[in-house]
């Protein structure tokens, strides 16, 4: 084992004040040393509630986290292994070496990885050292999602029809569905975070989804065992939070709506949710309670729910960790639950055990921003060549990042992409939907693919607003995949005009003067998403500097004038202050239909790329005598990929179902890819003759490489 020396570089995260929660709460004697089995963003987590409380901190990495911010801000850290999981993050004798070399007296497991092994628990037992979570019996029973539906329903709490053993395999599989009725969600006994987990509509979807919801089950948690039970439709999903002691006490915290998930995992949460009442929400916290305490539960734990239109409601399952989305709570009741994790494990009480003292304060969101595709939701890795996080906007901590990265951090394939939990406050619903587009906007990511595109989309969403959501939002609102924002006449204004001023201060910038031509015209094409691609939104825009001088650095108005070429929107004129300082990618319009921020990303042949709504777009802004002669030139052909299976990610193969000379229909499964513990099932393009075969089970894949060719047609 290693001993990292510990880095203090100009890049270590600055931590801001605690007030999401209030400060500290303990003054009793908990810990001296706990150790963080775990890494990124929820290892960085635990240390600032430890820190606060006075604790020394441990962490452990692997070798692809050598350099990760997490081992930086630890008090020490120990080498566990090479990168997979398997040998590092999931490898008991490695943590439990590194226990015993640092003498920590507790282990926080954040959540994934070995939060929910109750042998883990029992090894730590056996070496003395406490767990900060629930004991071994409550995990076990409860971590298991086949004995947790049977002890939820001898605790009278309400249930989803299902088998409740164990299916043998995929033909026992459809004969269950058979009996309760399609469809039906397979998932992972052990598991959770949308790992493992298919919905089957007919016998042969239950025969796919049952293999590959066991593969990921064994490649995220060790355990192949897959539960079959009824799929609500139109479900909403809503979990209660609960905190407990081990003298007894036991608390429910308002909810958390997390019904915006792109494959069975969440991607935005808020707290509480617009659908319940609060009778139904105390009928939820009070059947939540009454399960933990069937099995004796102490530490922090959340019971998840599917809720109707009715608002009937039905256990899903109970995660026995930390959630990830336990921010948005922290943030309306002001609870540290990582505080009163600590308290349990060390046997103190929860600073609190009145439940009337429980409150709901203001609204929460949380966006997860991931690092990947938005349209595909394919993980992207890469080295964040620029990384800036967004601040306060409103009131303090009114913006909260949980991330654990910073510039010049790597995105890995063997870990979840998640680069950050962005969580925004407000008193009302409206204010945090506000703070958080604003916050949106403010964030900068260069160096990978990134899903804010999608999030500023669904959050700035008519339906959104108004609460009209359930588990199919994402489907329901983009079948065939988010692409972007697209331009509607408002939007199309503000892109356009805003880009015009970009121009015009770019060439007084370039020409190094305060003295310019006070006017000028341009014809700016937009890319506009229409059912068949993106086509060119052309617009015709004068603009007048308001001053004699263009201003280089902060703020310039203009008056501004666009036509647009498609007939469909009307000529504007408005004025616009824009504010863009020297060498910042942030620019602030004033806009007469609102305030906007754009990011000014970089500079291309014909114009620029901006981030705009949370959507990139590559603007062409040409002179009008350059856009005459470009009606001339003939558009470069595309690459025929018809005939060609891609990887559309890095990544390793588990499986190859084809080989030379096979006939496949179209999308025939061909292989599978695993990247960041996700598989992904890649099938033929078109029907046709396999020509050949370029992988095979085990290997690695980068973006982008030709797996299997057809014949020519």
């Amino acid at each position: 084992m290693h001993r990292f020396p510990l880095i203090r570089s100009r890049w270590l995260h600055t931590t801001r004040p605690a007030q999401y929660f209030g400060p500290c709460k303990t003054t009793e004697k908990t810990f001296d040393k706990i150790l963080i089995a775990n890494r990124g963003e929820i290892a960085c987590r635990v240390i600032r509630t430890a820190k606060r409380m006075g604790i020394k901190t441990v962490a452990i990495y692997s070798d692809a986290d050598a350099n990760s911010l997490f081992v930086q801000q630890a008090d020490e850290a120990y080498r566990v292994g090479p990168a997979p999981t398997s040998q590092s993050y999931l490898n008991m004798d490695a943590i439990l070496d590194a226990i015993k070399a640092s003498g920590a007296q507790a282990v926080h497991p954040g959540y994934g990885f070995l939060s929910e092994n109750s042998g883990f628990v029992k090894r730590l037992d056996e070496a003395g050292v406490a767990f900060i979570g629930p004991k071994e019996y409550a995990m076990a029973a409860m971590g298991d999602k086949i004995q947790s539906k049977i002890i939820a329903k001898k605790a009278g709490v309400n249930t989803i029809p299902g088998y409740d053993g164990v299916v043998r395999d995929a033909e026992h599989a459809v004969e269950i569905a058979a009996d309760i009725g399609y469809p039906v969600m397979l998932k992972a006994s052990a598991g959770g975070g949308g790992k493992g987990m298919r919905i089957a509509r007919t016998a042969h979807e239950v025969r796919e989804g049952f293999k590959l919801a066991s593969d990921e089950a064994q490649s995220s948690f060790g355990d192949s065992r897959i539960l079959v039970e009824r799929f609500i439709e139109e479900p909403r999903h809503i979990e209660i939070q609960i905190i407990a002691d081990n003298n007894g006490n036991i608390l429910w915290l308002p909810e958390r709506e997390c019904s915006i998930q792109r494959r069975n995992q969440k991607v935005i949460e808020e707290a509480p949710s617009t659908h319940l009442d609060a009778q139904t929400r105390r009928k939820m916290g009070e059947q939540a309670v009454a399960l933990a305490r069937n099995v004796g539960y102490n530490s922090a734990g959340t019971v998840e729910f599917l809720v109707d239109k009715q608002r009937n409601f039905y256990f899903l399952e109970m995660n026995t960790r930390l959630q990830v989305e336990h921010p948005i709570t922290e943030y309306i009741t002001g609870f540290d639950l990582v505080e009163e994790m600590i308290r349990s494990a060390s046997g103190l009480e929860l600073t609190t055990t009145d439940q009337s003292k429980v409150e709901i304060n203001g609204w929460a969101i949380e966006s997860r921003v991931y690092a990947e595709d938005p349209e595909k939701y394919l993980p992207s890795i890469g080295t964040l060549s620029k990384y800036v996080e967004p601040r306060s906007w409103k009131t303090e901590n009114d913006v909260r990042c949980d991330s654990g990265i910073n510039e010049g951090s790597e995105i890995s394939m063997y870990y979840d992409p998640m680069i950050c939990k962005l969580s925004t406050h407000g008193p009302t619903r409206a204010d945090a939907i506000a703070t958080m587009n604003h916050a949106l906007d403010q964030y900068l990511i260069k160096g990978v693919t990134h899903n804010i595109p999608l999030l500023r989309d669904v959050v700035s969403s008519s339906d959104f607003a108004s609460g009209r959501i359930t588990t199919a939002f994402l489907a329901d609102h983009y079948p065939h995949g988010f692409k972007g924002h697209k331009l509607t006449s408002e939007t199309a204004e503000q892109l356009a005009t805003t880009s015009a001023t970009l121009q015009f201060i770019r060439q007084a910038r370039e020409s190094y003067t305060h003295v310019a031509s006070r006017s000028a015209s341009y014809v700016l094409l937009l890319p506009q998403l229409q059912p068949d691609g993106v086509h060119k939104l052309e617009a015709r825009v004068t603009l007048t500097l308001d001053s004699e001088t263009v201003s280089l650095q902060g703020a310039n108005t203009f008056t501004v004038s666009t036509e647009f070429t498609n007939g469909e929107y009307a000529p504007t004129t408005n004025t616009l202050k824009v504010v863009w300082d020297v060498d910042m990618p942030f620019v602030e319009i004033k806009h007469a239909s609102g305030d906007l921020t754009v990011q000014f990303l970089d500079p291309l042949p014909l114009g620029f790329r901006v981030q705009f709504l949370g959507t990139k777009f590559d603007i062409d802004v040409l002179l009008p005598r350059q856009r005459e002669l470009m009606r001339f030139m003939k558009e470069r052909e595309r690459l025929d990929t018809s005939k060609l299976v891609l990887s559309p990610m890095p990544g390793t193969i588990v499986s190859v179902a084809v080989k030379p000379g096979d006939v496949v229909a179209e999308g025939a499964e061909v292989a599978v890819v695993e990247a960041m513990k996700m598989q992904n099932v890649l099938r033929a393009p078109r029907a046709g003759t396999v020509k050949a075969v370029h992988v095979q089970p085990g290997s690695t894949v980068s973006g982008d490489d030709i797996m299997v060719e057809l014949e020519d047609e």
